[in-house]
């Protein structure tokens, strides 16, 4: 079972915050207030910024920041309990308690709100609510025209109902109870039909909700769309690998370290950071997933299989993310 950290692994540069309040939002979400020991200001964040929260045996989860970012003396979270998860919210929902202090990262922020549009359209699924409601906090300060559908499967299962009912009624936000079936929730093509010059997409869900949304927005300039996923890819293991170059891929492809010449074998059921570490090139890792983007590194030639969630286009023709990213020939040359 996991152990939230203020002992065991965790940079020297976390905050050490203390848990104020623990409020029951819905059906398996519970939201988490973080604060300072002495009550002073934290760190400032923008809408749609998240946290890494640290655990004692070295590993790292991300939780968006769903509260107003005008506000500088508190960090909320909002946590699914996740049955078949990785263990980090079960852990969360079952040992947090008010009082406790915990290792909490400085912002960051790889969903960031474009200011300025003349309307937004925000789609969250369930627990995706939570970076898209920080965004609500900030258009409604800016005055900015914008529309919300909130899907949950009831209104049990939704969070946030007082916050977020003023808005209701003000018919910025739309609540949508599919009862467990998407088919009687959103009609997400619908939603995205509409386009016009200068609109802002921003969306947010489980894995299916998304894939839904990806297809529904493809008339959508590719710079008015934003999304952001839970979900990461993870390194494939070795019976799950198509040889899609070769027969060098069948036991892993090669990284070569550009400064010295070295040559690293990746085999199949490691990942590039993992390999890098243990050559003694460290390189900064947190989510593990291809969520954050903390691990890119710039790679000189060969033909990456990106499956991070954080690089756009431009981006991936200069970086990989050494969490996730695989090589679709037999060598990666990167700038270390």
């Amino acid at each position: 079972m996991y152990q939230l950290a203020l002992t065991g692994k965790y940079p020297m540069t976390a905050l050490r915050l203390r848990t104020r309040q623990i409020t029951y939002q819905g059906i398996g979400v519970n939201s988490y207030e973080f604060v300072r020991e002495d009550g002073g200001e934290l760190p400032a964040f923008s809408a749609g910024a998240h946290v890494d929260l640290y655990f004692r045996d070295g590993r790292v989860r991300q939780y968006s920041l769903c509260n107003d970012p005008d506000e500088r003396r508190r960090y909320v979270i909002a946590v699914l309990r996740e049955e078949n998860g990785r263990g980090g919210s079960i852990a969360i929902h079952e040992r947090m308690h008010t009082q406790r202090l915990v290792a909490v990262g400085h912002p960051r922020n790889n969903f960031p709100l474009v200011e300025g549009a003349p309307y937004y359209l925000l789609l969250a699924g369930g627990i995706g609510i939570t970076p898209l409601k920080s965004m609500v906090h900030r258009l409604e300060k800016l005055g900015h025209n914008y529309l919300l559908h909130y899907c949950a499967k009831s209104s049990e299962h939704a969070s946030f109902h007082e916050e977020l009912a003023p808005l209701v009624t003000k018919g910025r936000v739309l609540v949508h109870y599919d009862g467990g079936n998407p088919a009687n929730g959103l009609d997400i093509a619908t939603a995205l039909a509409p386009y016009e010059q200068g609109w802002q997409l921003y969306y947010c869900g489980p894995p299916g909700f998304m894939a839904a949304c990806a297809r529904a927005c493809t008339h959508w300039p590719a710079d008015a769309v934003h999304c952001e996923h839970f979900v990461g890819g993870a390194v494939v293991s070795p019976e799950e690998v198509t040889d899609v170059g070769g027969d060098a891929l069948a036991l892993g492809f090669q990284v070569k370290i550009a400064s010295t010449g070295e040559m690293l074998t990746v085999p199949n059921d490691k990942s590039i950071a993992e390999v890098l570490a243990e050559h003694g090139i460290e390189v900064s890792t947190s989510c593990q997933s291809g969520l954050c983007g903390s691990c890119k590194v710039r790679y000189l030639s060969g033909e990456v299989d990106h499956r991070d969630f954080v690089l756009n286009e431009e981006a991936r023709r200069h970086f990989l993310t050494t969490c996730v990213s695989r090589s679709k020939g037999p060598t990666l040359v990167l700038a270390l």
